[in-house]
């Protein structure tokens, strides 16, 4: 998942992502039961870590995060939706 997000400078980006992958974590696993144990066998349905930029990082850096990201991701259990 992607998000293009812009927050006043009170909040603390660590914890408006934090509370949105607990919050939609909360969601998915309430809807969906399957998705009790994702993330490499854990409860986690989101990994622990998120990129952020605060200041003008081009696409092409964001598009190789996202393809790292996914390599990282590899061999997290496959979901037939």
């Amino acid at each position: 998942m992607h998000l293009h997000l812009v927050l006043p400078p009170k909040y603390a980006v660590s914890e408006v992502v934090r509370d949105i992958k607990a919050d939609t974590a909360r969601r998915l696993k309430a809807k969906f039961g399957f998705l009790e144990r994702v993330y490499w066998g854990t409860e986690s349905i989101w990994s622990s870590g998120f990129f952020v930029s605060t200041v003008g990082v081009d696409e092409q850096t964001i598009r190789n995060y996202v393809r790292w990201q996914g390599e990282e991701d590899l061999g997290q259990a496959e979901l037939e939706l």
